[in-house]
């Protein structure tokens, strides 16, 4: 009884071991192309009354290069 107790408690873990891989590696989905290349645009031109949320995101995205 005490080994099938263990040998349930080692199966699970695997389990829920490999379900936490698989997921980790999912991926997230890709970003549309078009919406990548608006915001480029909008960037480039650089409104100075930009608002603090799309100033970061110009700035996330000029790191990423």
């Amino acid at each position: 009884m005490k080994k099938l107790l263990s040998s349930l408690v080692v199966v699970s873990f695997a389990m829920v071991s490999g379900a936490a891989f698989a997921a980790s590696h999912a991926g997230a989905p890709m970003k549309d192309d078009k919406k990548t290349e608006e915001m480029k645009a909008a960037c480039k031109k650089a409104d100075p009354k930009m608002d603090d949320k799309m100033k970061a995101e110009c700035k996330a995205m000029e790191a990423k290069k």
